[in-house]
């Protein structure tokens, strides 16, 4: 059993009234040894708890605690899972990780496939670190949602894509978490000639069993970067593919939509925009459960670029700035910058399309463009007063990007000033009309271990950021 002890105590808290201190150690709370961060916080969720800690000097104290319902002790410990961090066990054909280049930081090559990360920052996990003591847990404490990488139904296929001889063996512990109640998300990584066609049918009328607790499923694509030599030969998917995957999902949709009142299985982004195909429209996407995913990113954006705009009436002020992101989504985001323009008539933002060098041209999502790509494609490009980048693009809480240039770099060797604008439209809109520095630089940390709780998905380096 790991040692929980405490690396800092917020200042005001509960905690700090009470005297905790750096250094101190967490024992138990109400009687209970602490296991790691999912007993912490469904313990510490209570109104009314008995916290026991072991000072620096081997004295103990018991303090007793009254509070609100689910407000924070103020306590963080040196682990923010206050565990190991669980490495993949599998040696998947599609492993992003695996095709990364040399030289990167350490943490962007630990592959994580934690069921804790899945409910604290909604990984994607396949369930095979999981023993029947997890699936206990999970329902004791009913954690939800739960992440999983289906990728098949197909026990066998399964095994032979994790390259693992215990991955087909999972469907009674999801059966489980289904009759527990416990709400479930799924994904399938596509690969080409693999799981796709009659396999991906079949995957997607097996997982009808599991619902209605398997809330939804995206299907995204593989992402292939140009560093996979001795690896599993994997084939790009092309427009025709991108449609035969459509019609296959919507056709999914639609049977599950009449007997369930929800679409449940969704295609990623990637799919319409490879196909050439409009975006289904707003209420297809149920709320949009799989966003984190790259599912309903852009018909969201564009509804709120929308909803804002209405509120608008345009004037005589001036602007002239650029947008950076990859190849994919800029014919979609010009679409958008003309809707601005046909309100705000002096306003002209110009869509960059950066080709990502660095991982390969196939990989053509703005969240994995890095710094050295923007220097070097924008460097001779009149970028107008400033350029805008989504904040996809960087380090969560850091102006830093995966190659580990900063913004502050990039502003200097562009002579231009940076601005990174959140994720929704509304930001977007204003950001562009307003002159507004957003400057929230939210990047999930899909790859790096991690001591906070923000959301991100990746398992065995699956990601698929639009």
């Amino acid at each position: 059993m790991p040692r929980h002890i405490i690396s800092k105590v917020i200042p005001g808290s509960i905690a700090d009234e009470l005297g905790a201190e750096p250094g101190d150690e967490l024992l138990s709370i109400n009687g209970q040894t602490i296991e790691d961060v999912l007993d912490y916080h469904f313990l510490t969720n209570e109104e009314y708890m008995t916290v026991l800690l072991a000072k620096s000097d081997g004295e103990e104290w018991e303090l007793e605690i009254e509070k609100d319902y689910e407000e924070d002790l103020g306590l963080v410990f040196a682990n923010g899972l206050m565990d190991e961090y669980r490495s993949c066990r599998n040696k998947c054909i599609f492993c992003f990780i695996d095709q990364m280049p040399p030289g990167m930081r350490k943490t962007l090559y630990f592959k994580d496939d934690d069921s804790r990360l899945s409910f604290l920052q909604g990984n994607y996990v396949t369930l095979t670190n999981m023993d029947d003591h997890d699936i206990d847990r999970i329902i004791h404490y009913h954690m939800a949602p739960i992440n999983i990488s289906f990728h098949t139904t197909n026990p066998g296929l399964r095994r032979r894509m994790l390259n693992n001889r215990f991955a087909g063996d999972i469907f009674d512990r999801v059966r489980r978490l289904s009759r527990a109640g416990i709400e479930m998300n799924g994904q399938i990584v596509l690969c080409k000639g693999i799981n796709d066609g009659a396999e991906l049918r079949r995957t997607l009328g097996d997982l009808e069993e599991y619902m209605p607790a398997l809330q939804s499923v995206s299907v995204v694509p593989v992402g292939l970067t140009k560093y996979r030599e001795g690896l599993y030969p994997l084939e790009a998917f092309g427009p025709e593919d991108a449609a035969e995957v459509i019609d296959e999902v919507e056709r999914w949709q639609q049977y599950y939509e009449e007997r369930t009142g929800s679409h449940r299985i969704h295609c990623g982004d990637e799919w319409y925009l490879l196909a050439g195909r409009g975006l289904p429209e707003a209420e297809r996407y149920d709320g949009y459960p799989q966003l984190e995913n790259g599912v309903g990113m852009l018909r969201l954006l564009e509804e709120e670029v929308h909803g804002a705009l209405r509120s608008c009436e345009g004037d005589g002020r001036e602007a002239h700035m650029a947008i950076a992101t990859g190849l994919l989504a800029a014919p979609f985001l010009e679409k958008l910058m003309a809707d601005i323009h046909e309100i705000y008539l002096h306003i002209k933002v110009d869509v960059v399309a950066v080709k990502n060098r660095f991982f390969g041209e196939k990989i053509t999502v703005s969240g994995l463009l890095t710094g050295q790509d923007l220097k070097a494609q924008l460097a001779e490009l009149s970028l107008g007063e400033r350029l805008l980048l989504p904040c996809n693009m960087l380090r969560d809480g850091e102006n830093v990007f995966l190659d580990d240039c900063t913004v502050e770099e990039l502003e200097q060797s562009l002579g231009v000033p940076v601005t990174v604008v959140d994720a929704d439209g509304a930001s977007l809109v204003e950001t562009i009309i307003n002159k507004k520095d957003i400057q929230q630089h939210r990047r999930r940390q899909l790859y790096e271990q991690t001591d906070c709780c923000y959301c991100g998905t990746a398992e065995c380096g699956e990601i698929h950021p639009v």
